[in-house]
């Protein structure tokens, strides 16, 4: 159970009913993930917008894990995408619809941004990615992660086109390693998210299981761990320019994930099975490094 006390000028974050915000905050608290925890260190209004905006892709991004039928599941993200757009029409329906329109009013988030969302859980929804080729590589990454990127950095109190290009480059490099980092896992599903030209050129086969222990992998992780990195160091650059208070949580989520794609080097990929993680004091060292940098 989720409570909401109201703030000391009595309102409410967002200017939200509170028990809509205990839904969306409950939608959070049930992924199991440290998301809603990192975004403790927002405002009120900023937490709760990231809630929102977290649970509009944890729904949607459940559609495209699930197990059914894929015109099943693209019809439903249809509907997602369409329930969006009656959010940009000032039509709300329930408690996740009345905080992302308060959301979307407050920071001023685009509409393409998350249906940009929805176009890539689109393209996991329609079958499996297996070995896509480099441009369709990319605009995956975009659409799964920059896109968000774009949305947080807005609700994060940055809407400048330095933001964006944080978004842009964060978002990729975050999505490599993860890639990176659930190569076997997503193998052992049917997905293959390493473009083709570079199993290719290591002769790895581009078949989901049989490439997570392919003698050639190693060198395709390595390759890409150093365009995660060269997006990390893009991200850094362009927070110079950004609002600094705006940028903690991106700087946090930036500074957590160049750890674990350094410890899946350090690892390598010769045999992927085990999943790189860090530790909890670990994590809290590096945000705490993160926020005083």
């Amino acid at each position: 159970m989720v409570f909401l006390r109201a703030r000391h000028d009595g309102t409410t974050p967002l200017g939200c009913d509170p028990t809509d915000l205990a839904q969306v905050e409950a939608v959070v608290k049930a992924s199991g993930t440290s998301f809603g925890k990192g975004m403790q260190i927002l405002p009120p209004d900023r937490r709760y917008g990231m809630y929102a905006v977290y649970a509009f892709c944890r729904l949607v991004d459940d559609i495209a894990d699930d197990e059914g039928e894929a015109q099943d599941k693209s019809d439903r993200l249809e509907a997602w995408r369409a329930r969006i757009a009656r959010l940009y029409a000032g039509e709300a329906h329930d408690a996740l619809d009345r905080v992302l329109l308060a959301t979307i009013r407050m920071f001023g988030l685009r509409q393409e941004d998350f249906n940009a969302v929805i176009d890539g859980m689109e393209m996991d929804a329609r079958g499996p990615i297996v070995a896509p080729d480099e441009a369709t590589f990319d605009l995956y990454c975009d659409r799964v992660a920059s896109a968000v990127g774009r949305l947080s950095v807005r609700v994060f109190g940055d809407a400048s086109p330095e933001a964006d290009r944080v978004a842009y480059h964060l978002g990729r490099a975050l999505q490599i390693t993860n890639i990176l980092r659930d190569v076997v896992e997503d193998g052992q599903i049917g997905r293959l998210y390493l473009p083709a030209e570079l199993l290719a050129r290591f002769n790895v086969p581009p078949v989901p299981q049989s490439a997570c222990y392919a003698a050639g992998l190693d060198s395709v992780g390595r390759i890409l761990a150093g365009r995660a990195h060269d997006h990390f160091r893009a991200a850094d650059a362009a927070m110079r320019l950004c609002n600094r208070r705006a940028m903690r949580p991106a700087r946090v989520m930036g500074a957590t994930y160049a750890a674990i794609l350094a410890a899946q080097e350090r690892q390598g990929w010769h045999d992927p099975a085990y999943r790189v993680s860090l530790s909890r004091p670990h994590k809290l060292l590096i945000a705490l490094r993160a926020l005083v940098a």
